[in-house]
């Protein structure tokens, strides 16, 4: 659950942003068959089967053009729903029912489109001691939703943002010089609270990782035989992630190597979004 103070000071205003782009001006098409301000309803129905996420954001939407619209339903967040389910009420005044239906889906559909893929590949990870991940492959002004859907699918969240922790990549390895400069800067610079992270391709750079005292190491876009070779390698000296490549049908594979971490962007930037209707709109 997203709490209010959090929706009022960093979801407010993402929330803006869409309706603004969706209205510019006016709802022509509401205000041309709506000339007089009325209550009304609609249900919200479940279409295809999966988990919900955005329940507080789809009614968000609303409630920023009309305070008092009132979304009735018996479901949370991280439901299992079924097709053909109504999920809830709508209730409201009709201009914001139908200005805000568009924004308010496209949250609401995206958001549990994500949580229910993230569940799909966090099951296969069940039992085996490795964390998936997400990574900052996200739709630009989407990053707070997608993030919260993959927790609510299952998932656990990387970095948030580039301010949110070192990771050093082949482009920052290049532009010190080498693994060594680089983290030696890293920790002479960020806080000492920052865990340092380092991007490897093989063994050799495993090794330089190792030397160089990184807190994690991650083994991007190695083969199986690789990265048993380079887990084997590290022991207990730092944590592992595996990033690169990565597709249910690894995820198995991957987890019995024994990494701590798996990282998918396809979770957030793959995922289809999950068929939700606002339907059969009636005056109260």
């Amino acid at each position: 659950m997203i709490s209010g103070v959090t929706i009022k000071l960093n979801i407010d205003e993402y929330i803006l942003n869409a309706l603004k782009e969706d209205i510019t001006s006016e709802d022509v098409t509401t205000n041309a068959v709506m000339r007089e301000n009325m209550d009304g309803k609609a249900d919200l129905i479940c279409k295809q089967s999966g988990i919900l996420c955005g329940l507080q954001v789809f009614e968000r939407t609303f409630k920023l053009l009309d305070e008092n619209v009132v979304f009735e339903t018996e479901y949370s967040d991280g439901d299992n729903v079924e097709s053909g389910q109504v999920i809830g009420v709508l209730k409201g005044e009709i201009h914001a029912l139908l200005s805000g239906e568009r924004v308010a889906l496209n949250y609401l559909q995206r958001m549990s489109g994500i949580a229910t893929f993230t569940n799909l590949l966090a099951k296969e990870l069940e039992g085996t001691g490795t964390v998936l991940l997400d990574t900052r492959k996200t739709t630009p002004n989407m990053r707070p939703f997608e993030k919260y859907a993959v927790k609510v699918g299952g998932g656990t969240n990387h970095r948030y943002n580039l301010s949110d922790g070192v990771l050093i990549k082949d482009n920052h390895i290049g532009a010190a010089g080498s693994i060594k400069n680089a983290v030696e800067m890293a920790r002479e610079y960020a806080p000492f609270v920052r865990k340092i992270e380092v991007e490897v391709e093989n063994l050799e750079m495993v090794q330089e990782a190792l030397d160089a005292k990184a807190d994690i190491i991650m083994l991007d876009n190695m083969n199986n035989d690789m990265m048993r070779e380079a887990v084997k390698l590290i022991g207990s000296k730092a944590q592992t992630e595996c990033s690169g490549n990565v597709t249910k049908e690894r995820l198995k594979e991957i987890a019995d190597i024994g990494v701590d971490f798996v990282s998918a962007g396809a979770i957030t930037y793959a995922a289809p979004i999950m068929d939700i209707s606002l339907k059969n709109l009636k005056p109260l």
